[in-house]
Protein backbone atom coordinates (compact mmCIF):
# COMPACT_ATOMS: atom_id res chain seq x y z
CA UNK A 1 0.00 0.00 0.00
CA UNK A 2 2.80 2.40 0.92
CA UNK A 3 4.60 1.64 -2.35
CA UNK A 4 1.37 2.28 -4.25
CA UNK A 5 1.00 5.70 -2.62
CA UNK A 6 4.59 6.57 -3.43
CA UNK A 7 4.11 5.58 -7.07
CA UNK A 8 0.89 7.57 -7.20
CA UNK A 9 2.68 10.63 -5.78
CA UNK A 10 5.43 10.25 -8.37
CA UNK A 11 2.85 10.02 -11.18
CA UNK A 12 1.05 13.11 -9.90
CA UNK A 13 4.33 15.03 -9.67
CA UNK A 14 5.26 14.07 -13.22
CA UNK A 15 1.79 15.13 -14.37
CA UNK A 16 2.27 18.53 -12.73
CA UNK A 17 5.73 18.99 -14.24
CA UNK A 18 4.45 17.98 -17.67
CA UNK A 19 1.89 20.79 -17.55
CA UNK A 20 4.33 23.55 -16.64
CA UNK A 21 5.08 26.31 -19.14
CA UNK A 22 8.81 25.84 -18.52
CA UNK A 23 10.94 23.04 -19.87
CA UNK A 24 12.38 20.83 -17.11
CA UNK A 25 15.49 18.64 -17.41
CA UNK A 26 17.32 16.79 -14.64
CA UNK A 27 20.45 14.65 -14.64
CA UNK A 28 22.69 12.88 -12.13
CA UNK A 29 26.41 13.29 -11.41
CA UNK A 30 27.31 11.36 -14.56
CA UNK A 31 25.13 13.76 -16.60
CA UNK A 32 22.63 10.96 -17.28
CA UNK A 33 19.22 12.48 -17.93
CA UNK A 34 16.44 11.00 -15.80
CA UNK A 35 13.66 13.58 -16.33
CA UNK A 36 12.54 15.53 -19.40
CA UNK A 37 9.06 17.07 -19.47
CA UNK A 38 6.71 17.82 -22.37
CA UNK A 39 7.63 21.51 -22.64
CA UNK A 40 11.30 20.52 -22.87
CA UNK A 41 10.31 18.24 -25.75
CA UNK A 42 8.46 21.09 -27.48
CA UNK A 43 11.29 23.63 -27.10
CA UNK A 44 14.15 21.31 -28.10
CA UNK A 45 12.22 19.11 -30.60
CA UNK A 46 13.77 16.05 -28.90
CA UNK A 47 11.44 13.31 -27.67
CA UNK A 48 12.08 12.17 -24.11
CA UNK A 49 12.72 8.63 -25.36
CA UNK A 50 15.68 10.04 -27.31
CA UNK A 51 17.39 11.60 -24.30
CA UNK A 52 16.43 9.69 -21.14
CA UNK A 53 19.33 7.70 -19.74
CA UNK A 54 21.88 9.42 -21.98
CA UNK A 55 24.74 11.79 -21.16
CA UNK A 56 23.29 15.26 -21.82
CA UNK A 57 26.28 16.15 -24.03
CA UNK A 58 25.70 13.06 -26.17
CA UNK A 59 21.93 13.46 -26.28
CA UNK A 60 22.05 17.02 -27.65
CA UNK A 61 25.25 16.79 -29.66
CA UNK A 62 27.04 19.19 -27.31
CA UNK A 63 26.70 21.04 -24.03
CA UNK A 64 23.02 21.88 -23.49
CA UNK A 65 23.98 24.39 -20.79
CA UNK A 66 26.16 26.44 -23.14
CA UNK A 67 29.38 25.36 -21.36
CA UNK A 68 28.31 27.24 -18.25
CA UNK A 69 27.51 24.21 -16.10
CA UNK A 70 30.22 22.94 -13.75
CA UNK A 71 29.36 19.43 -14.92
CA UNK A 72 31.28 20.30 -18.07
CA UNK A 73 34.41 19.92 -15.92
CA UNK A 74 35.74 16.70 -14.42
CA UNK A 75 34.68 17.60 -10.87
CA UNK A 76 31.35 19.38 -10.58
CA UNK A 77 31.28 22.21 -8.05
CA UNK A 78 27.87 23.71 -8.60
CA UNK A 79 26.50 26.81 -6.90
CA UNK A 80 23.15 26.28 -5.24
CA UNK A 81 21.40 28.17 -8.04
CA UNK A 82 22.37 30.05 -11.20
CA UNK A 83 20.38 31.87 -13.88
CA UNK A 84 21.47 33.00 -17.34
CA UNK A 85 20.19 33.34 -20.92
CA UNK A 86 21.60 31.00 -23.57
CA UNK A 87 20.98 30.03 -27.18
CA UNK A 88 20.36 26.36 -27.92
CA UNK A 89 20.28 24.39 -31.16
CA UNK A 90 17.14 22.27 -31.50
CA UNK A 91 16.97 18.85 -33.13
CA UNK A 92 15.67 20.63 -36.25
CA UNK A 93 18.79 22.81 -36.40
CA UNK A 94 16.91 25.92 -35.25
CA UNK A 95 18.47 28.35 -32.79
CA UNK A 96 16.24 29.27 -29.86
CA UNK A 97 16.87 31.82 -27.12
CA UNK A 98 16.02 30.49 -23.67
CA UNK A 99 16.26 31.78 -20.12
CA UNK A 100 17.90 29.04 -18.05
CA UNK A 101 17.60 28.52 -14.30
CA UNK A 102 19.74 25.71 -12.83
CA UNK A 103 19.52 24.36 -9.29
CA UNK A 104 21.79 21.91 -7.52
CA UNK A 105 20.16 18.78 -6.13
CA UNK A 106 21.43 17.43 -2.80
CA UNK A 107 20.65 14.06 -1.25
CA UNK A 108 19.59 13.40 2.35
CA UNK A 109 23.26 13.62 3.43
CA UNK A 110 23.64 17.07 1.89
CA UNK A 111 25.88 15.81 -0.90
CA UNK A 112 25.37 16.87 -4.50
CA UNK A 113 23.46 14.24 -6.47
CA UNK A 114 22.75 16.08 -9.71
CA UNK A 115 21.14 19.14 -11.19
CA UNK A 116 17.67 20.20 -12.25
CA UNK A 117 17.17 22.98 -14.77
CA UNK A 118 14.11 24.89 -15.92
CA UNK A 119 14.16 26.90 -19.12
CA UNK A 120 11.71 29.13 -20.97
CA UNK A 121 11.74 29.92 -24.68
CA UNK A 122 11.79 33.73 -25.17
CA UNK A 123 12.72 33.74 -28.87
CA UNK A 124 9.32 34.79 -30.18
CA UNK A 125 8.69 37.21 -27.30
CA UNK A 126 11.93 39.02 -28.07
CA UNK A 127 11.05 39.21 -31.77
CA UNK A 128 7.60 40.64 -30.96
CA UNK A 129 9.07 43.29 -28.67
CA UNK A 130 11.48 44.38 -31.41
CA UNK A 131 8.71 44.56 -34.03
CA UNK A 132 6.41 46.45 -31.65
CA UNK A 133 9.13 49.01 -30.85
CA UNK A 134 8.81 48.09 -27.16
CA UNK A 135 12.43 47.13 -26.59
CA UNK A 136 14.72 49.60 -24.80
CA UNK A 137 17.57 47.26 -23.85
CA UNK A 138 19.12 44.38 -25.76
CA UNK A 139 22.16 42.46 -24.52
CA UNK A 140 23.58 45.51 -22.64
CA UNK A 141 22.81 47.92 -25.52
CA UNK A 142 20.52 50.80 -24.51
CA UNK A 143 18.38 52.03 -27.40
CA UNK A 144 14.83 52.41 -28.66
CA UNK A 145 15.33 54.30 -31.94
CA UNK A 146 14.03 52.47 -35.02
CA UNK A 147 17.52 52.43 -36.53
CA UNK A 148 18.88 50.61 -33.50
CA UNK A 149 15.91 48.25 -33.37
CA UNK A 150 16.88 47.20 -36.89
CA UNK A 151 20.42 46.60 -35.60
CA UNK A 152 18.96 44.44 -32.81
CA UNK A 153 17.14 42.37 -35.42
CA UNK A 154 20.35 42.03 -37.44
CA UNK A 155 22.17 40.81 -34.35
CA UNK A 156 19.52 38.15 -33.76
CA UNK A 157 19.64 37.10 -37.40
CA UNK A 158 23.42 36.75 -37.69
CA UNK A 159 23.89 35.16 -34.25
CA UNK A 160 22.48 31.89 -35.60
CA UNK A 161 25.33 31.53 -38.10
CA UNK A 162 29.12 31.46 -37.82
CA UNK A 163 29.74 33.68 -40.84
CA UNK A 164 32.19 36.57 -40.28
CA UNK A 165 30.56 39.87 -39.33
CA UNK A 166 32.02 43.33 -39.90
CA UNK A 167 30.70 46.17 -37.73
CA UNK A 168 31.39 49.67 -38.95
CA UNK A 169 30.51 53.04 -37.49
CA UNK A 170 31.99 56.17 -35.99
CA UNK A 171 34.13 56.13 -32.86
CA UNK A 172 32.02 55.78 -29.73
CA UNK A 173 28.95 54.18 -31.33
CA UNK A 174 29.34 50.89 -29.44
CA UNK A 175 30.89 48.48 -31.93
CA UNK A 176 32.31 46.21 -29.22
CA UNK A 177 28.91 46.07 -27.52
CA UNK A 178 27.38 44.85 -30.79
CA UNK A 179 30.11 42.22 -31.21
CA UNK A 180 29.54 41.03 -27.64
CA UNK A 181 25.78 40.93 -28.25
CA UNK A 182 26.25 38.70 -31.31
CA UNK A 183 28.40 36.38 -29.19
CA UNK A 184 25.92 36.39 -26.30
CA UNK A 185 22.98 35.61 -28.60
CA UNK A 186 24.78 32.72 -30.28
CA UNK A 187 25.26 29.13 -29.16
CA UNK A 188 28.89 30.09 -28.37
CA UNK A 189 27.83 32.35 -25.50
CA UNK A 190 29.22 30.04 -22.79
CA UNK A 191 32.68 30.12 -24.40
CA UNK A 192 35.13 33.07 -24.26
CA UNK A 193 34.57 36.42 -25.98
CA UNK A 194 38.07 37.75 -26.65
CA UNK A 195 38.46 41.35 -27.87
CA UNK A 196 41.68 42.81 -29.24
CA UNK A 197 42.34 46.34 -30.44
CA UNK A 198 44.50 46.00 -33.55
CA UNK A 199 45.40 49.69 -33.46
CA UNK A 200 46.61 49.70 -29.87
CA UNK A 201 49.45 47.23 -30.31
CA UNK A 202 52.72 47.77 -32.21
CA UNK A 203 53.42 45.51 -35.19
CA UNK A 204 56.01 43.58 -33.24
CA UNK A 205 53.49 42.52 -30.60
CA UNK A 206 50.26 41.95 -32.48
CA UNK A 207 51.41 38.70 -34.12
CA UNK A 208 52.23 37.08 -30.79
CA UNK A 209 49.05 38.52 -29.26
CA UNK A 210 46.91 36.92 -31.95
CA UNK A 211 48.74 33.65 -32.47
CA UNK A 212 50.97 33.22 -29.41
CA UNK A 213 54.62 32.19 -29.29
CA UNK A 214 56.82 29.34 -28.15
CA UNK A 215 59.58 29.56 -25.59
CA UNK A 216 62.77 31.03 -27.07
CA UNK A 217 61.02 32.48 -30.13
CA UNK A 218 62.59 35.87 -29.36
CA UNK A 219 64.38 37.65 -26.57
CA UNK A 220 62.11 37.67 -23.52
CA UNK A 221 60.02 34.67 -24.59
CA UNK A 222 60.77 32.64 -21.46
CA UNK A 223 57.70 30.39 -21.79
CA UNK A 224 55.08 29.28 -24.28
CA UNK A 225 52.19 31.71 -24.62
CA UNK A 226 48.72 31.18 -26.01
CA UNK A 227 47.45 33.78 -28.46
CA UNK A 228 43.98 35.29 -28.51
CA UNK A 229 42.71 32.85 -31.15
CA UNK A 230 43.74 29.88 -29.05
CA UNK A 231 42.25 31.42 -25.91
CA UNK A 232 38.98 31.97 -27.75
CA UNK A 233 38.62 28.35 -28.91
CA UNK A 234 34.89 27.52 -29.22
CA UNK A 235 34.11 31.21 -28.71
CA UNK A 236 34.46 34.54 -30.52
CA UNK A 237 37.39 36.82 -31.38
CA UNK A 238 36.61 40.52 -31.86
CA UNK A 239 39.18 42.39 -33.95
CA UNK A 240 38.62 46.11 -33.42
CA UNK A 241 40.28 48.73 -35.66
CA UNK A 242 40.98 46.01 -38.22
CA UNK A 243 42.07 48.60 -40.80
CA UNK A 244 45.20 49.27 -38.73
CA UNK A 245 46.67 45.81 -39.40
CA UNK A 246 49.98 45.79 -41.28
CA UNK A 247 50.23 44.13 -44.69
CA UNK A 248 52.09 41.18 -43.16
CA UNK A 249 49.45 40.62 -40.49
CA UNK A 250 46.71 40.87 -43.09
CA UNK A 251 48.30 37.93 -44.91
CA UNK A 252 48.49 35.84 -41.73
CA UNK A 253 44.91 36.65 -40.78
CA UNK A 254 43.69 35.79 -44.28
CA UNK A 255 45.36 32.39 -44.10
CA UNK A 256 43.77 31.69 -40.72
CA UNK A 257 40.32 32.64 -42.01
CA UNK A 258 40.77 30.35 -45.01
CA UNK A 259 42.14 27.32 -43.18
CA UNK A 260 41.23 27.74 -39.51
CA UNK A 261 44.82 26.90 -38.53
CA UNK A 262 47.97 28.79 -37.54
CA UNK A 263 51.46 28.34 -36.11
CA UNK A 264 52.70 30.18 -33.05
CA UNK A 265 55.56 32.63 -33.52
CA UNK A 266 58.70 30.52 -33.56
CA UNK A 267 56.71 27.29 -33.60
CA UNK A 268 56.35 24.52 -36.15
CA UNK A 269 53.21 22.77 -34.87
CA UNK A 270 49.99 23.62 -36.73
CA UNK A 271 47.14 24.46 -34.34
CA UNK A 272 43.48 24.26 -35.28
CA UNK A 273 40.84 26.22 -33.38
CA UNK A 274 37.11 26.76 -33.75
CA UNK A 275 36.38 30.47 -33.39
CA UNK A 276 34.01 33.01 -34.84
CA UNK A 277 35.63 36.22 -36.08
CA UNK A 278 33.93 39.61 -35.78
CA UNK A 279 35.80 42.68 -36.99
CA UNK A 280 35.15 46.41 -36.71
CA UNK A 281 36.50 49.73 -37.89
CA UNK A 282 35.56 53.41 -37.96
CA UNK A 283 37.15 53.76 -41.41
CA UNK A 284 35.63 53.20 -44.83
CA UNK A 285 37.13 49.78 -45.53
CA UNK A 286 36.15 49.92 -49.22
CA UNK A 287 38.13 53.13 -49.57
CA UNK A 288 41.07 51.50 -47.78
CA UNK A 289 40.92 48.73 -50.38
CA UNK A 290 40.81 51.25 -53.24
CA UNK A 291 43.79 53.08 -51.71
CA UNK A 292 45.66 49.75 -51.48
CA UNK A 293 45.93 50.00 -47.71
CA UNK A 294 43.82 46.87 -47.18
CA UNK A 295 43.76 43.60 -49.08
CA UNK A 296 40.62 43.09 -51.14
CA UNK A 297 40.60 39.31 -50.55
CA UNK A 298 40.74 39.87 -46.78
CA UNK A 299 38.00 42.50 -47.07
CA UNK A 300 35.66 40.02 -48.73
CA UNK A 301 36.50 37.39 -46.11
CA UNK A 302 35.65 39.74 -43.24
CA UNK A 303 32.74 41.66 -44.71
CA UNK A 304 30.43 38.68 -45.27
CA UNK A 305 27.71 40.22 -43.09
CA UNK A 306 28.08 44.00 -42.59
CA UNK A 307 26.33 45.82 -39.74
CA UNK A 308 26.29 49.61 -39.74
CA UNK A 309 25.92 51.50 -36.46
CA UNK A 310 24.28 54.91 -36.90
CA UNK A 311 25.92 57.89 -35.17
CA UNK A 312 24.13 59.37 -32.16
CA UNK A 313 23.11 62.45 -34.15
CA UNK A 314 21.02 60.12 -36.35
CA UNK A 315 19.31 58.43 -33.37
CA UNK A 316 18.65 61.34 -31.02
CA UNK A 317 15.52 59.69 -29.68
CA UNK A 318 17.89 57.51 -27.65
CA UNK A 319 19.51 60.44 -25.82
CA UNK A 320 16.94 60.73 -22.97
CA UNK A 321 17.03 56.95 -22.48
CA UNK A 322 20.85 56.90 -22.39
CA UNK A 323 21.00 59.88 -20.02
CA UNK A 324 18.61 58.15 -17.62
CA UNK A 325 20.71 54.99 -17.82
CA UNK A 326 24.00 56.78 -17.08
CA UNK A 327 22.45 58.69 -14.16
CA UNK A 328 21.02 55.48 -12.71
CA UNK A 329 24.41 53.76 -13.10
CA UNK A 330 26.10 56.58 -11.19
CA UNK A 331 23.49 56.42 -8.44
CA UNK A 332 24.03 52.67 -8.02
CA UNK A 333 27.82 53.02 -7.99
CA UNK A 334 28.19 55.99 -5.67
CA UNK A 335 25.00 55.71 -3.65
CA UNK A 336 22.26 58.21 -3.13
CA UNK A 337 19.28 59.12 -5.25
CA UNK A 338 20.05 59.48 -8.98
CA UNK A 339 20.20 63.06 -10.23
CA UNK A 340 17.53 64.39 -12.54
CA UNK A 341 18.07 66.43 -15.70
CA UNK A 342 16.45 69.81 -16.38
CA UNK A 343 14.50 70.57 -19.56
CA UNK A 344 17.07 73.17 -20.64
CA UNK A 345 19.92 70.71 -20.20
CA UNK A 346 18.06 68.00 -22.12
CA UNK A 347 17.21 70.47 -24.89
CA UNK A 348 20.89 71.43 -25.15
CA UNK A 349 21.90 67.77 -25.41
CA UNK A 350 19.24 67.11 -28.05
CA UNK A 351 20.58 69.98 -30.19
CA UNK A 352 24.26 69.03 -29.93
CA UNK A 353 25.87 67.03 -32.77
CA UNK A 354 27.79 64.53 -30.55
CA UNK A 355 30.86 63.89 -32.71
CA UNK A 356 32.07 61.44 -30.03
CA UNK A 357 28.70 59.66 -30.03
CA UNK A 358 27.53 57.61 -27.02
CA UNK A 359 30.98 57.67 -25.39
CA UNK A 360 30.99 61.47 -25.50
CA UNK A 361 27.46 61.57 -24.07
CA UNK A 362 28.54 59.34 -21.19
CA UNK A 363 31.54 61.60 -20.51
CA UNK A 364 29.28 64.66 -20.55
CA UNK A 365 26.97 63.10 -17.95
CA UNK A 366 29.93 62.15 -15.74
CA UNK A 367 31.20 65.76 -16.00
CA UNK A 368 27.76 67.12 -15.06
CA UNK A 369 27.41 64.75 -12.09
CA UNK A 370 30.70 65.99 -10.63
CA UNK A 371 29.86 69.65 -11.24
CA UNK A 372 26.23 69.59 -10.13
CA UNK A 373 25.69 70.62 -6.50
CA UNK A 374 21.91 70.22 -6.56
CA UNK A 375 19.49 67.40 -7.27
CA UNK A 376 18.89 68.55 -10.85
CA UNK A 377 21.50 68.91 -13.61
CA UNK A 378 21.12 72.27 -15.36
CA UNK A 379 22.49 73.44 -18.69
CA UNK A 380 25.28 75.24 -16.82
CA UNK A 381 26.50 71.89 -15.44
CA UNK A 382 27.16 70.44 -18.90
CA UNK A 383 30.55 70.69 -20.65
CA UNK A 384 31.20 74.05 -22.27
CA UNK A 385 31.42 72.67 -25.82
CA UNK A 386 27.72 71.77 -25.75
CA UNK A 387 26.75 75.45 -25.47
CA UNK A 388 29.51 76.71 -27.79
CA UNK A 389 28.83 74.23 -30.61
CA UNK A 390 25.12 74.80 -30.94
CA UNK A 391 23.68 73.77 -34.27
CA UNK A 392 21.04 75.70 -36.20
CA UNK A 393 18.33 73.75 -34.37
CA UNK A 394 19.14 75.52 -31.09
CA UNK A 395 17.53 78.80 -32.18
CA UNK A 396 14.30 79.73 -30.43
CA UNK A 397 11.05 79.95 -32.30
CA UNK A 398 9.74 77.89 -35.21
CA UNK A 399 12.43 76.07 -37.13
CA UNK A 400 12.94 77.27 -40.69
CA UNK A 401 13.35 73.60 -41.66
CA UNK A 402 9.79 72.75 -40.59
CA UNK A 403 6.54 73.50 -42.33
CA UNK A 404 3.14 73.05 -40.77
CA UNK A 405 1.89 70.67 -43.48
CA UNK A 406 4.95 68.43 -43.14
CA UNK A 407 4.64 68.34 -39.35
CA UNK A 408 0.89 67.58 -39.52
CA UNK A 409 1.52 64.73 -41.99
CA UNK A 410 4.28 63.26 -39.82
CA UNK A 411 2.06 63.36 -36.72
CA UNK A 412 -0.76 61.65 -38.62
CA UNK A 413 1.57 58.90 -39.85
CA UNK A 414 2.87 58.21 -36.34
CA UNK A 415 -0.49 58.45 -34.59
CA UNK A 416 0.58 61.54 -32.67
CA UNK A 417 3.87 60.06 -31.47
CA UNK A 418 6.12 63.14 -31.39
CA UNK A 419 9.38 61.21 -31.03
CA UNK A 420 8.75 59.16 -34.17
CA UNK A 421 7.38 62.22 -35.99
CA UNK A 422 10.61 64.10 -35.23
CA UNK A 423 12.56 61.18 -36.67
CA UNK A 424 10.50 61.22 -39.86
CA UNK A 425 11.09 64.97 -40.17
CA UNK A 426 14.83 64.57 -39.55
CA UNK A 427 14.95 66.92 -36.54
CA UNK A 428 15.48 66.52 -32.81
CA UNK A 429 12.52 66.16 -30.47
CA UNK A 430 13.32 69.50 -28.82
CA UNK A 431 13.04 71.22 -32.22
CA UNK A 432 9.63 69.67 -32.88
CA UNK A 433 8.39 70.50 -29.37
CA UNK A 434 9.39 74.16 -29.79
CA UNK A 435 7.65 74.27 -33.17
CA UNK A 436 4.44 72.82 -31.70
CA UNK A 437 4.58 75.23 -28.77
CA UNK A 438 4.65 78.19 -31.15
CA UNK A 439 1.94 76.70 -33.36
CA UNK A 440 -0.42 75.20 -30.80
CA UNK A 441 -3.31 75.20 -33.24
CA UNK A 442 -1.46 72.68 -35.40
CA UNK A 443 -2.51 69.77 -33.21
CA UNK A 444 -6.11 70.87 -33.51
CA UNK A 445 -5.83 70.62 -37.30
CA UNK A 446 -6.36 74.34 -37.92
Amino acid sequence: MAIGKILNCIENLERVLDNLRDGIIAHDLERRIFFFNKEAERITAYAREEVLGKDCHDAFGGSFCGNRCSFCENRPDLPEKSEYPISIITKNGETRRVEMSMMRMDDEKGETSGVIASFRDVTDLLALRIRADKLTRFSNIIAQDNKMLRVFQQIRDVANYDYPVHVFGETGTGKELVAAAIHNESYRNGAPFVPINCGALPDGLIETELFGHVRGAFSGAIRDKKGRFELADSGTVFLDEIAELSAQMQVRLLRFLQEGTFEKVGGEKTIAVDVRVISATNKDLKKEVRDRNFRDDLYYRLNVIPIHLPPLCRRKNDIPLLVKHFLRQAGEKYGGKPLRISKDAMSMMMDYRWPGNVRELQNAIWFAIVKCDRGVISAADLPLELSICKGPQSKRGPSKKLESDAVRTALEKTGGNKSRAAELLGVGRATLYRFLKDYQNLMAGE
